[in-house]
């Protein structure tokens, strides 16, 4: 949980964030006192052919519901304070002045939490109590809360809830009547099953910082919530998992029939599928594309289902919650004939910025064939040399110079932490991994060029960013200077051969880079490094040397990378993160030999 917010003032930001739908959609009225976003009435075309459809509740679960209200959506939203049902005033108020006054009647829908279906209830009775003709679907969809602890209250609604307003949204637009709608929406809401999973609670603008704290010690590093709900509702259960575990739980919840308590939906490998991966709000777009692609991967290979749709994003938040809802719809026949059915509903173009832009439907069941991609660089024939070298010798102090970076990432992620971007470390760490593993499985060759050009190109594909491209260029004309050096008949490798080379590379590094020593950048180890080695022709002195010009960086003004842009002054105590990941990775080789 994060307690850091732009805005601490919950009241304000509530009412400011409503109003800003009104910049983004021009044809938006905000009401701030009732707090009710509504259409305006020029954007409704054949108003007395359309039923009006509106939602609402509590504040914080943006885009939910407010950024749904426009064309092929709802057509007013009240909301109320920050996880607080709006008052049976303010709803009210929205059904007898902010909708179409001939307008054939009114469609609300409503998630299963108490005060809203109380609240709401109330205003539709008075509706009715006036003459109007008003319909309620209530939504139900969380199986996080079983039948036996669900009780009289019933399930939860959470992000089922989106897809129920989408396709009644879409009838209302084509001119459907209000039993009709009504009816496809709460069987919209009979067919869709719902979950979520929290790696911690949401915190309210405004509540005590304090709470982060005691929300780290009710769920620790490492534990997820299941059954988490959007109000910070506590979960069904706590578990020490990783994102396939946890998706293969929550899958399980959706979808397993003998699971008695919260079967309420039979779901088979021949029925045709919608499934929403509703984001709490706090995860990244990376970590939510990875989300999906594990619960569509593990629904296929566990299930056989495969989704006729794949909807993604925030669209019934909780905040800056770090959570994620699976929401399975299966597709049930609405009884409305042709350009109807669910999926219609559920393709229908819609004017809304809460609503994802949607793929069309003629992309969708478009005909894609495979292409195969072709990788040749493994396939690449590299020329033998006559440079010869002890093999295991070779693998020995590689070993030992890469466990060495290895064992460093954590001081030189911290470093680049401070001093960069943080991720130097893992990047070196990624590609010391790849050539370890590559060193197990390479069959030994005495032929320097052949051992060694394996390596970088296990260094290209694995190493990316400034560092890696220049690690790329440096080990390429590295290999070239070696050859270079090559002769009719075999002879071992010297360490004069190697100080020639990488002489001639650093000089062949200067066309690509502007970087020297002083710049505080990874030339602060290697220069030293190779100079040494062609003064001393000894490693040790060599790797000593890049040692300590690594450790030099310390408080060096920085010329190039993004420590230029570094505010403030802390990246003065600690060194450059490049030239200390080198400098580790000299000293370990040295110690190797």
């Amino acid at each position: 949980m994060s307690a850091k917010h732009f805005l601490d003032d919950a009241a304000h930001a509530v009412v400011t964030s409503l109003r800003s739908l009104t910049l983004t959609n021009p044809s938006l009225i905000f009401d701030e006192p009732n707090k009710i976003v509504y259409r305006h009435p020029s954007s409704i075309s054949a108003s007395h052919e359309k039923i009006s459809l509106i939602c609402g509740g509590g504040s914080g679960h943006e885009p939910a519901f407010a950024g749904y209200v426009g064309r092929g959506l709802l057509t007013a939203c009240v909301a109320g304070s920050i996880f607080a049902s709006p008052s049976a005033e303010q709803i009210r108020t929205c059904l007898a002045h902010r909708l179409p006054s001939d307008s054939p009647g009114t469609l609300v829908i409503v998630m299963n939490y108490t005060g809203d279906v109380l609240n709401f209830g109330m205003g539709v009775e008075k509706a009715r109590a006036m003459g109007r003709e008003v319909e309620i679907v209530v939504v139900e969809d969380d199986v996080g809360v079983g039948r036996e602890k669900g009780g009289k209250v019933g399930r939860r609604g959470i992000s089922g809830a989106c897809l129920v307003v989408k396709a009644c949204g879409a009838l209302a637009e084509m001119g459907t009547s209000l039993e009709d709608t009504a009816r496809v929406g709460r069987l919209v809401g009979e067919n869709v099953v719902s979950v979520a999973v929290s790696l911690s609670r949401t915190h309210v603008p405004g509540r005590p910082a304090e709470e982060a704290a005691e929300e780290a010690e009710r769920l620790p590093h490492g534990t997820m919530e299941i059954g988490m709900g959007i109000h910070n509702e506590p979960g069904c259960e706590k578990l020490e998992t990783d994102l396939p575990g946890v998706v293969e739980k929550m899958l399980a919840q959706l979808l397993d029939p003998s699971d008695k308590d919260r079967a309420y939906s039979k779901i088979h490998k021949a029925d045709q599928t919608v499934i929403l991966i509703n984001n709490f709000g706090g995860l990244s777009n990376l970590e939510l594309g990875a989300i999906t692609t594990e619960v569509w991967t593990q629904l296929g290979r566990t299930y056989g289902v495969k989704p006729v749709r794949v909807i993604t994003g925030v669209l019934n938040g909780s905040l800056n919650g770090l959570g994620f809802g699976i929401s399975l719809l299966k597709l049930a026949d609405t009884g409305l004939g042709e350009n109807k059915s669910m999926l219609n509903l559920i393709d229908f173009p819609s004017e809304a910025i809460g609503w994802p832009a949607p793929i069309s439907t003629q992309t969708w069941e478009g005909t894609y064939k495979d292409i195969q991609h072709k990788q040749d660089s493994s396939e690449e024939t590299v020329k033998p040399s006559n440079l010869r070298m002890n093999f295991d010798q070779f693998r020995k102090a590689l070993r030992s110079g890469l466990e060495n970076v290895i064992a460093a990432e954590p001081d030189v992620t911290k470093f680049d932490t401070i001093a960069g971007d943080g991720d130097c470390g893992i990047g070196l760490k990624r590609g010391a991994e790849a050539i370890l593993k590559l060193l197990d499985r390479t069959k030994p060759t005495d032929d320097v060029l052949l051992a060694y050009l394996a390596v970088v190109r296990t260094v290209e594909g694995t190493m990316d960013g400034t560092s890696g491209a220049l690690y790329a260029i440096f080990l390429n004309t590295l290999a070239h200077d070696l050859r270079r050096q090559d002769g009719s008949t075999p002879r071992g490798v010297t360490t004069q051969i190697w100080a020639n080379a990488l002489g001639s590379s650093l000089q062949a590094i200067a066309k690509y880079t502007p970087a020297q020593p002083g710049d505080r950048t990874l030339m602060d180890a290697l220069y030293p490094f190779v100079k040494t080695l062609q003064d001393r022709k000894s490693t040790k002195a060599a790797a000593e040397a890049a040692q300590k010009g690594a450790e030099s960086t310390r408080g060096m003004k920085a010329s190039l990378g993004r420590t230029v842009y570094v505010g403030g002054e802390d990246w003065q105590g600690v060194p450059d993160p490049g030239a200390w990941g080198l400098s580790e990775f000299l000293v370990g080789l040295a110690r190797g030999l």
